[in-house]
């Protein structure tokens, strides 16, 4: 085992391992201790006994990776989703077999992520966090820019904060509630109320663009106005975010670290890089690829399984996308839950909503401006409606500091009543294609007869 722990520090360029209690003294992100619960420990005897030091470390890393995870039963969807678009099969199968590759890889880059930040300080690992933590999402809504799909972008990111705010924090309150139900659960405020204050920003800089064109007479002659306000308005959103990642990471750290228990020997001893510093950085290049690749499939097939299967592009993209794609860190959220430590799952689900509102979207507005369409924030009166009902249900639901399961309850309603709201809307394919979201009331939503 030791000649093993020598090859890695050979490989890391002789770089002095950090250990756990080192970690410990920086603290750990609620994000990071969430996506560790479905890690699983790897025994490493068996490939400590092979001699060749390069095939050693090969195994090793291939252990660690592929294998430590309980979600690593769905990395055979991967090549499955491949060779059912290499060799014509239904392309709904495709869609379903890159939703299922995509779940693995979104909570492997996420262990890549705090792999690399083992070896480059907690600074730069909660800027590698901050910007990695929905790596996903950005993907696919780079592809869906790429070919002028503007409405499966603004839906999947509308759908990525609906389910984070209502779906996640609502399950991870109502099970902490019934879990605990003879417990107080306390959280602290201040975390909760600068997101929520993020999350208010976001709504503003959503509604003025929806209001701005809807206020003007002629809808002709406020589309281009209302596309200039939505690009200031993202200029802002991503000063506001990175003024929010001094404030996380400099300034106020202690309000967003997720601090462990004093007597817990155990998160002590799994606080270690189990993978080089480069083998990390590898990794994480290869797992990129790989959900470019699943995520081009993704856009590519979306209309084709809506077709099949009877379901809107609404709802696939609002509701079925956010849900498979994050469904790693959502279980990590629920489990701290019910562990009655509401600080992880507050900080997974606020924090990943608010990473989203002000960082994904606004991104998307710039990169869709860079590349000549026309992307804005005006995501309709019902996408609108339901991102300030969500946000301000969350808002009420977390101003006191404590919670139970009733709460819990009344989030997981409003994210049935929205999503049986997308569930009925049928937005149409040539709408979808073209990237124009119906700009007047008359046909925000149109229904199948």
């Amino acid at each position: 085992m030791a000649s093993y722990q020598e090859a890695r520090l050979l490989e890391n360029g002789n770089l002095k391992e950090p250990t756990g209690k080192e970690i410990m003294r920086h603290g750990r992100s609620a994000r990071k201790m969430s996506s560790s619960s479905l890690r699983k420990k790897s025994d490493l005897r068996l490939v400590s006994k092979v001699r060749c030091a390069l095939l050693r470390n090969l195994l090793a890393n291939l252990q660690e990776v592929i294998l430590g995870t309980k979600l690593s039963v769905l990395f055979p969807a991967i090549p499955l989703a491949i060779a059912a678009d290499c060799y014509g099969f239904g392309r709904p199968w495709v869609f379903a077999l890159s939703l299922l590759g995509l779940t693995p890889l979104a909570e492997r880059i996420s262990f890549l992520t705090e792999q690399v930040a083992y070896y480059t300080g907690p600074t730069v690992g909660g800027l590698l966090n901050a910007t990695c933590g929905n790596a996903t999402e950005l993907i696919i809504a780079i592809f869906a820019l790429n070919n002028n799909k503007i409405a499966v972008v603004k839906y999947s990111l509308l759908g990525s904060i609906l389910s984070n705010l209502l779906l996640v924090l609502g399950t991870s309150l109502f099970c902490g509630g019934i879990a605990n139900i003879s417990q107080p659960q306390k959280y602290d405020r201040r975390q909760a109320d600068v997101n929520s204050l993020m999350l208010l920003l976001a709504l503003l800089c959503h509604m003025l663009p929806m209001l701005f064109r809807y206020a003007t007479a002629s809808t002709a002659l406020a589309a281009d106005p209302s596309l200039q306000l939505s690009r200031a308005a993202s200029i802002v959103m991503l000063i506001a975010y990175f003024v929010y990642l001094v404030f996380q990471l400099w300034t106020h750290r202690q309000l967003f670290e997720a601090q462990a228990e004093d007597d817990d020997s155990d998160s002590v001893s799994e606080e270690a890089a189990v993978i080089g510093f480069w083998s990390g950085f590898a990794w994480l290049a290869g797992m990129t690829v790989f959900i470019a690749l699943l995520s081009e499939y993704v856009v590519e097939t979306i209309e084709d399984a809506s077709d099949s299967w009877g379901l809107s592009v609404s709802f696939l993209s609002i509701i079925l996308l956010p849900i498979v794609g994050n469904a790693a860190e959502h279980a990590g959220a629920i489990i701290f839950a019910f562990k009655n430590k509401l600080d992880i799952s507050l900080g997974v689900a606020l924090g990943s909503a608010t990473q989203i509102s002000l960082f994904v979207v606004p991104l998307c507005v710039i990169i869709s401006w860079i590349l000549g369409n026309k992307m804005d924030l005006n995501f309709n009166v019902v996408e609108t409606g339901s991102l300030a009902l969500a946000i301000i249900a969350t808002a009420f639901t977390l101003q006191d500091g404590t919670s139970h399961y009733m709460k819990g309850f009344i989030l997981l309603l409003c994210y049935v009543v929205i999503g049986a709201c997308f569930f009925l809307q049928r937005t149409p394919f040539n709408q979808v294609h073209l990237g124009n979201m119906v700009p007047n009331s008359a046909t925000d939503t149109v229904f199948k007869a």
